[in-house]
């Protein structure tokens, strides 16, 4: 990763890019990665129940709160292009003027890899909804045939998946497992923006050690302390194995 790679994160609500993602991103952002971040909802609806547990809370109340935890985040792991599609959540839907704004938008940042929800999350349709959304709209930028004014065709590019929160009950085994000991302190601090998802901190900080416990493993780099896991939606493809 330097600055000719360029990175896609879409994420379905307000903090899933933190948890499942934070130190992946910011290891790419510390290292010049162009790195792209599209919020599709606050999550005020599905993800916010703490807020709403606040005497008078609006959804507009609930929205601008959420906006504060993402921009404190984002700024946390180093992210300054992201922008946040305020689509409605539980449940997500998605329609042709959607899917042609997401091929925009790939077709505009030239991804080489694309960080999103995996196909498979119990418990949430939203993010199952998001990954074939994402993958639907990068297979579409990709088409010659699909003609959006102001844009070009671009290649495929390589689509990794997040860790759901259910990692068992969805199904969930590791493809790809990234080390982010060098960014997990921006993801902790990413983490505790998130106040209203508190009982999520621990958990992912839990995840996290979890992880690296698998990375020195199956590497055997003992230096390996916090990792983060993906699956992956197409095979590695290359002339030699890495």
């Amino acid at each position: 990763m330097d600055k000719n790679t360029n990175l896609l994160v879409v994420s379905a609500h307000a903090a899933d890019f933190v948890w499942r993602g934070g130190g992946t991103i910011a290891k790419y952002v510390s290292h010049g990665a162009n790195v792209s971040l599209v919020i599709l909802s606050y999550g005020a609806r599905g993800e916010s129940n703490d807020l709403w547990n606040i005497e008078g809370q609006t959804l507009e109340g609930v929205k601008a709160h959420r906006q504060g935890e993402i921009e404190a985040a984002a700024k946390c792991l180093g992210v300054e292009n992201f922008e946040i599609w305020d689509y409605q959540d539980y449940h997500m839907e998605i329609n042709s003027e959607r899917m042609d704004r997401l091929v925009r938008k790939i077709r505009e940042v030239k991804p080489h890899h694309i960080l999103t929800h995996g196909p498979r999350d119990a418990f949430n349709p939203d993010h199952e909804t998001v990954s074939k959304f994402v993958f639907d709209a990068s297979v579409l930028s990709t088409s010659n045939g699909v003609r959006l004014e102001g844009t070009e065709r671009t290649k495929q590019a390589s689509i990794f998946g997040f860790e759901p929160h259910q990692s068992e009950i969805s199904d969930f085994k590791p493809e790809v497992i990234i080390d982010i000991t060098e960014t997990y302190e921006q993801k902790q601090a990413a983490m505790n923006c998130f106040k209203a998802q508190n009982h999520l901190i621990n958990y992912y900080g839990a995840k996290a050690q979890l992880r690296g416990n698998h990375a020195r493993r199956c590497s055997g780099n003992n230096e390996y302390k916090y990792a983060e896991a993906f699956s992956r939606f197409f095979p590695y493809v290359g002339s030699e194995f890495i």
